[in-house]
């Protein structure tokens, strides 16, 4: 099965909706220069695609009381996948964790914490983080003051091959 090709709209149309998710469909339509019916028709396939993985707002982290950023460096031991999958899902499952990455180099993830003070920060270090079987060492850096979250993605290399739907 070939893999979908992209072209120029594509781009347009995905960066338009990331910084104006709420856009009428007649709205991105004249943006991307298109008709209507065929801006939604590409906006629909991108979804089908997975290209397009979800809507949501974007909540102030201040105004909703979750004043405290911090960004733990986990290392864990028994490193293997059912490990890593242990892991995730515990991490998951903690509602102050907003992001987790695995990665490289001296941690093993790197996990992002809204909260709105730093004794519920040390409530979720000690009785949710560190009581995942396998994290052995946890390393925090707080944030504090936050320049850019959440910025679009760069496109300006996609679409990477020519080609039109």
């Amino acid at each position: 099965m070939s893999s979908p090709q992209y072209d120029r709209i594509d781009r347009a149309i995905l960066a338009h909706l990331q910084r104006h998710g709420r856009t009428a469909n007649v709205d991105l339509a004249e943006a991307v220069r298109l008709s209507p019916s065929s801006a939604l028709r590409r906006t629909k396939a991108l979804e089908a695609d997975g290209v397009i993985a979800g809507y949501r707002a974007e909540l102030d982290r201040d105004r909703v009381g979750l004043g405290l950023t911090v960004f733990v460096a986990l290392r864990v031991e028994q490193h293997s996948r059912e490990t890593s999958r242990h892991i995730e899902e515990s991490l998951c499952a903690i509602p102050a964790v907003v992001a987790c990455h695995v990665v490289s180099g001296e941690a093993d993830f790197l996990v992002e914490i809204a909260v709105p003070d730093l004794a519920t920060y040390e409530q979720v270090l000690l009785d949710e983080i560190l009581a995942v079987g396998p994290v052995r060492d946890a390393r925090s850096t707080f944030a504090i003051r936050t320049v850019r979250s959440r910025g679009p993605l760069p496109l300006d290399h996609w679409p990477s091959r020519s080609g039109g739907r």
